[in-house]
């Protein structure tokens, strides 16, 4: 196992720092160090200039605009997006819908959606969790009935991050309810979010703020050709996209930006022995969960594979340290102050309670790595 970046890997890395700090619009790497609200314009815009630099999917084949990146190269491009402070990529497509279409779709749906995810034409959300389906996915109940040349879909996704600027949403749908084991009858649809009995109702957080949704489907018709991969095998399809969903969020490089802007923040606290202590456990923690990913990019770059059930670890301990950082900064900001930082990271610090929810919860993370893994 080889832990280190060659020369070559390092000369990538200042190359990629280099073009960021030229071409990163200050305005943008301004409001994400503020905390502030990011719009869809805000989001499409930083998207468009990384597809038209050809950086906007690099883990995709060179055919559909990848860039022949090996792992650690990429892992090196995340790191630095996340510690130049850029706004992030929406992974819906790129990471998650784009990955399923070229391992799962076929010729007729890659190349109708994968050159418009690329070039942001396309905004994408994820239709996964239910009322009462969130960890426990398989219990999901949205139908989706075959009639003729189409499906008719009813029922709810709720958590919905962003849909409220999507233009598609891929949706996991029950095709089949008679099976007898609940993985089964799982079908993975591609619905246009414009399409008449589709619903979306905001759902407002603790911050304040419109990031999540309820979607609503009321005899919403989608064609059969939107089924990707073979009707109740959906959840093959479902386990191979949340391997690339738990892999991206460790979140290291906007973690080490971070825990950088927390010392200077933090500043007056350093005489505090406890505060101290706590600040410098985290940064061995962050240390040793990016000695963690790197032992996963090794394997994969070795082994060719995606990622297995253990990168629940990378999710868990990840998370983890993004909440201990808003705490850390909430320990250092004066409760009473109202200048718009102070009130920035109150609203982060509420914010990031989420993190260990989403994309499985902690919980359901340890389980499967007990399962998986350790053979429990």
């Amino acid at each position: 196992m080889d832990l280190n970046y060659s020369a070559e890997e390092l000369e990538f890395r200042d190359e990629v720092r280099a073009w960021l700090g030229a071409n990163l619009p200050a305005e943008l790497r301004e409001e994400v160090e503020s905390y502030a609200h990011l719009s869809k314009d805000d989001l499409l815009r930083w998207h468009r200039i990384l597809a038209k630099k050809g950086w906007v999917a690099p883990a995709w084949p060179r055919e559909w605009g990848g860039t022949g990146w090996n792992v650690v190269q990429r892992y090196l491009f995340e790191e630095e997006l996340g510690y130049a402070g850029s706004p992030p990529l929406i992974p819906f497509g790129l990471s998650m819908c784009g990955p399923v279409l070229l391992r799962f779709g076929s010729d007729a749906q890659k190349k109708r959606f994968l050159p418009r995810i690329y070039n942001g034409e396309d905004f994408w959300c994820q239709g996964y969790s239910e009322p009462g389906s969130g960890s426990d996915l398989a219990s999901l109940k949205t139908s989706a009935v075959r009639k003729g040349d189409h499906y008719v879909v009813n029922g709810q996704k709720i958590w919905t991050t962003l849909a409220h600027y999507a233009d598609w949403i891929f949706c996991l749908v029950r095709s089949d309810s008679g099976t007898s084991k609940r993985q089964e009858g799982i079908s993975f649809l591609l619905i246009d979010m414009r399409t008449p009995g589709i619903t979306v109702r905001p759902l407002i957080l603790m911050d304040g703020a419109h990031e999540v949704n309820e979607v609503f489907f009321d005899d919403v018709k989608v064609p059969a050709e939107n089924l990707v991969f073979e009707e109740g095998k959906g959840w093959t399809v479902a386990k191979y996209l949340l391997g690339y969903e738990r892999m991206n969020t460790g979140r290291i490089g906007e973690s080490k930006r971070q825990l950088a802007y927390l010392k200077r923040y933090g500043e007056h606290l350093m005489g505090d022995t406890r505060w101290r202590d706590r600040l410098s456990r985290l940064e061995v923690e962050l240390t040793a969960l990016e000695i963690t990913n790197l032992r996963f990019l090794d394997r994969m770059r070795r082994t060719g594979q995606p990622p297995g059930a253990d990168v629940s670890m990378l999710k868990i301990k990840g998370t983890e340290i993004q909440q201990e950082l808003t705490e850390l900064m909430m320990d250092a900001t004066d409760p009473a102050a109202s200048d718009p930082l102070s009130v920035a990271v109150r609203k982060r610090y509420l914010s990031m309670r989420k993190t260990t929810i989403y994309a499985g919860s902690n919980e359901i993370q340890r389980n499967i790595i007990a399962k998986s893994t350790l053979g429990l």
